[in-house]
């Protein structure tokens, strides 16, 4: 019973329970070691959250080449003789590149119909709302903002966006968070993939003694509860900041000692079916009875005593921050229906999980064998470069048992002696060989080919299709690790537009929330020959349209920004189509259109009529005068006698 006991305790499976095998990660109770990581032991960190933290910190070491230097902290004396050569973080820029691709692309379905003939209001509103966001990306630099939290995700597992309206930028702000400093409230009957109803974000702040600051803990929590009674910022009878609930108001011809009722905030009503507070958000069709309220808060560590956590800590010693219009944030109504938070898995968790696994995590032991074998390595080149040199013989240089090795040196041996070096460059060899071999078991493991890794040789790809082959471990990795970002980014999207819609802004008046995403660029290194030449081919077998030439181009990395652009250009010059196509219609528009030409001929200009001079004009009443017949009042146009006489005359 006590072997089984005792192995009980040493299985813990977890979601990081690939680092049980390092003994300053995971002692015979399975607890991080305290020396190496303090933090994740901290009195007011959650119990279940201790291996995480503390697992946090040991791949950041792994990332900053700095795992060996923790490891001594745990008590290894040798641990800074290893050798670390960045190969983790190569892994997690070469990993963190092939899921983000080559471009980001903000799109909302239904926008690619705007413009054309057959577009209606919902195109041109998805057109609209994909400017705008595109706007917005632009203007908060979210592809650095992609970079800094997908290189969170990726190495530690999980990432952290924070969204919140900022009336001087008068935008929606974007903010990226340690995954450390994340604790979502998740209950024991609750499903970890199911969205926290109360979310902290807290870390400890140290002592400032040129200040006058003690060590403190600050905590910003967003929670999801029902609506209030509308609040003001105030003090309490200790001088401390605070909320506190605004004074009913009577209505006229309200009754004797009547209670007032509740003072509710501008927007809001009053359900007199249920009594609850109700709220017409802008984005909904159904009026609300939730909504989000934001604290924060300050406590020195001193005054922290007995069991709490970070859910738990107490209100009786706390400072709340004041806002810069004055507003005391002391569970203020952000006028929201959401959490404006969103955390973000490097992989799709299991089952009733919350947390993602880093993109290390299945290669770390490969990782510590490459180091071993890159240290082993430097000291088998040193042997090599400077050998060791064994004498025999009576030396005149002295009786020294070890004597220098340098260039041009001499010894003078006695009768019978001679000299022998060690090579060791066989050893070295072998290891070198090791090391190549370490690389391409953590390449396999990590299902990331050498093709992209860029250690393969390009003269040694046979073909296209051969490389696309190697690349099909990496196309299923990358898929299943969008996958796991795909709902994350709509939803971040999702919470811009409502904070835009509760901001008020000019520019989204009228503007209904559309479903937008986030579309990653290709990944893959292409054949470009290969790929021109079945472009080439299925254009001139007219088996694929201009479109899809076009797409495929620039799926392969061709310098082509836009696919319209680009068929507008390579139609303009194509005249012989041009004829083909006049020749079967015999539409000139038609073939206009097609060459981005007015081919319509302009009209025939009017005859230019100047004005008479004084000697024409009187030539012209003589002539019209003896046109005229006067006795019988005929003009020699109708009377063919005269005009032949008059011709005679």
């Amino acid at each position: 019973m006590g072997l089984i006991s005792g192995a009980r305790r040493l299985l813990r499976i977890d979601a990081w329970s690939y680092l049980n095998y390092k003994p300053i990660y995971s002692d015979q109770l399975g607890m991080p070691n305290r020396r190496a990581f303090p933090e994740a032991q901290a009195t007011w960190v959650p119990a279940e959250d201790e291996r995480r933290l503390a697992a946090y910190k040991l791949l950041a070491a792994y990332d900053q080449n700095q795992a060996a230097e923790l490891a001594e902290v745990g008590g290894d004396i040798h641990a800074r003789e290893r050798r670390e050569f960045g190969d983790p973080s190569m892994l997690i820029d070469t990993v963190m590149a092939h899921v983000l691709g080559r471009e980001q692309t903000i799109t909302v379905p239904g926008a690619e119909h705007e413009g054309d003939g057959t577009a209606d209001a919902e195109a041109a509103m998805a057109a609209r709302v994909q400017e705008l966001l595109r706007d917005w990306a632009e203007d908060e630099q979210l592809p650095m903002r992609l970079q800094q939290a997908e290189r969170k995700a990726v190495s530690l597992g999980d990432g952290v966006y924070r969204l919140a309206w900022d009336p001087d930028k008068n935008r929606p702000t974007i903010r990226v968070h340690d995954p450390g400093f994340y604790f979502p409230v998740i209950g024991e009957d609750a499903d970890g993939g199911d969205y926290p109803t109360r979310v902290h974000f807290a870390w400890e702040l140290p002592e400032d003694p040129k200040r006058g600051l003690k060590a403190r803990i600050r905590r910003i929590t967003y929670e999801l509860d029902w609506i209030r009674p509308a609040t003001g910022s105030g003090v309490d009878q200790a001088g401390r900041a605070v909320r506190a609930p605004l004074p009913g108001v009577l209505p006229d011809g309200a009754a004797e000692g009547e209670e007032p009722p509740p003072p509710l905030t501008r927007g809001d009503f009053l359900n007199p079916d249920n009594g609850a507070i109700a709220r017409q958000y802008a984005w909904n069709d159904q009026p609300s009875y939730v909504t989000c309220y934001l604290t924060d808060a300050t406590w020195n560590i001193g005054d922290i005593k007995g069991p709490v956590d970070v859910d738990s800590l107490p209100l009786e010693k706390v400072t709340f921050a004041t806002r810069g219009d004055g507003e005391v944030l002391d569970h203020l109504d952000l006028l929201l229906d959401f959490i404006p938070v969103v955390h973000l898995p490097n992989t799709v968790p299991p089952a009733e999980e919350h947390w993602g696994q880093s993109s290390l995590a299945k290669v770390l032991q490969v990782l510590d064998e490459l180091a071993g074998s890159d240290t082993d390595s430097s000291r088998a080149s040193a042997t090599t470069g400077s050998p060791m040199v064994g004498i025999w013989g009576k030396a005149t240089t002295g009786s020294n048992t070890y004597q220098e090795v340098a260039p041009g040196m001499v010894w003078t041996l006695g009768e019978g002696g001679g000299m022998v070096a060690v090579d060791t460059s066989k050893n070295l060899a072998e290891l070198r060989n090791h090391v190549h071999d370490l690389h391409d078991r953590a390449a396999n493991v990590a299902r990331i080919p050498a093709v992209a890794l860029g250690t393969m040789d390009p003269s040694k790809v046979p073909s296209g299709y051969a490389l696309q082959l190697s690349l099909g471990p990496l196309d299923a990795l990358v898929s299943s690790m969008r996958l796991a970002r795909d709902h994350k980014y709509a939803l971040l999207l999702k919470m811009v537009q409502r904070l835009y819609l509760a901001g008020q802004h000019p520019d989204w008046a009228g503007v209904q929330p559309q479903p937008a995403k986030l579309t990653f660029g290709a990944y893959t290194p292409t054949d470009k020959q290969a790929v021109l030449e079945q472009v080439a081919a299925g254009r001139q077998a007219e088996v694929i349209s201009l479109e899809t030439a076009v797409r495929m181009l620039q799926d392969a990395g061709f310098p082509i920004e836009d696919a319209a652009q680009e068929i507008e250009r390579i139609q303009s010059r194509s005249f012989d189509q041009a004829k083909a196509l006049a020749d079967a219609t015999g539409d000139t528009g038609a073939v206009g259109d097609y060459l981005g030409l007015d081919l319509n001929p302009d009209p025939v200009a009017p005859t230019v009529v100047l004005p008479a001079t004084p000697a024409d004009q009187a030539a012209t009443d003589a002539q019209a005068a003896a046109d005229q017949n006067p006795a019988t009042g005929v003009t020699r146009a109708n009377d063919p006698a005269g005009q032949n006489r008059g011709n005679a005359s």
